[in-house]
């Protein structure tokens, strides 16, 4: 949608600050769900090509060691 309805910006104009607060969480909700629901779409997609490049299943148990490693490396990379 290029173009907000103006409506919605009249009704936007004549809510109370907390409940602009609120439309403003959810706006950010709704983004960051949109973008976490492309990041799966964009990994789920190289599924077939490391399928074809021979690269077997990772366990669950070797998924979530993949994924405490990048979590323990935030720390650091912030910092640094």
């Amino acid at each position: 949608m290029d173009v907000i309805d103006p409506t919605l910006i009249e009704k936007l104009k004549r809510s109370p600050p907390q409940k602009l607060a609120e439309i403003e969480d959810f706006v950010d909700f709704v983004a960051r769900k949109d973008a976490r629901r492309a990041a799966l779409d964009r990994l789920l997609a190289t599924a077939p090509a490391l399928e074809a490049a021979g690269l077997a299943p990772m366990s669950e148990e070797e998924i979530a060691a993949e994924i405490a490693a990048v979590r323990a490396e935030r720390p650091a990379r912030a910092g640094g």
